[in-house]
């Protein structure tokens, strides 16, 4: 018996002014793409120009790319600025910038500056992006937020300590302002992902890498371990997280906001 194909999806996504962090690999380009391929207008923004951005623009994508250091205080608020001036305003926030240095040493050599800038990437930067877009999303009364979060958020994990305790200070960040931005309009929603198939996790200097130099244990042995924590035996890949947050970025998630959607190939236990 032959298996129908999928039916097109209409996400209600077309015309959308979108402004995506942390854009130029991994999560952030695959929802990059995703929303170029619902019809969205994207501002990405990414510490440096990527040859994969710059690749959509040249086969006309409706994306404006800003190279902007999101860890600094004013940067997220450049970014927004860009796609004000771009677009006349912002829809959807997609908080995609994060970054992980595994802390192999153990709590006591976790310095004040390592807590720093595990806070300010993984927490600040969101919490910045979202003051500077928050007026432009109440606007028109139908402003969406999308933050990606992490397992973590509710996995604490000694090896990613300082990471565990931003993004379960992200997630919280998240719920509560749901809360308060409901009733004029705007829903704010997490999507919290296991390991995933990107540089994070499998680079030259991703978790991988680093855990694997440390034991003295192949890399690759290192991310086939991880994987087989979770029950369906693999990583999650970008275009899955994608996918996902789009659907929270649509007219399709209608009622949904507050809420925290894991991602992991069932690798945690909670409900």
């Amino acid at each position: 018996m032959s298996v129908p194909s999928a039916t097109p999806f209409d996400l209600g996504l077309a015309g959308q002014r979108v402004v995506v962090t942390g854009a130029g690999r991994g999560i952030g380009l695959a929802v990059t793409e995703g929303f170029l391929a619902a019809g969205a207008r994207v501002v990405a923004g990414s510490r440096r120009r990527s040859e994969a951005l710059d690749g959509l623009v040249r086969r006309g994508a409706d994306l404006t790319v800003v190279e902007v250091d999101l860890a600094t205080p004013g940067g997220p608020a450049e970014l927004v600025a860009a796609a004000v001036a771009a677009h006349g305003g912002v829809d959807v926030l997609v908080n995609n910038v994060g970054a992980v240095r595994p802390r192999l040493d153990g709590f006591a050599a976790i310095t004040d500056a390592d807590w720093e800038w595990t806070l300010t990437i993984n927490f600040l930067a969101a919490v910045r992006a979202t003051r500077a877009a928050l007026p432009h999303l109440t606007a028109g009364g139908d402003g969406r937020i999308v933050t990606v979060s992490s397992v973590n958020a509710r996995l604490p994990d000694p090896l990613v300590l300082d990471y565990s305790a931003a993004k379960g200070a992200l997630s919280n960040f998240c719920k509560a302002l749901s809360k308060q931005v409901g009733p004029q309009g705007v829903r704010v929603n997490c999507v919290s992902p296991g390991p995933v198939e990107t540089a994070l996790w499998k680079g030259a200097e991703g978790v991988a890498a680093t855990v694997g130099q440390s034991l003295g244990v192949d890399p690759a042995e290192v991310a086939r371990m991880a994987q087989a924590q979770a029950v369906t035996g693999r990583f999650t890949t970008p275009a899955e997280v994608a996918d996902l947050v789009l659907f929270l970025a649509g007219p399709r998630s209608g009622n949904i906001t507050g809420a925290d959607f894991v991602i992991d190939g069932g690798l945690i236990d909670a409900l």
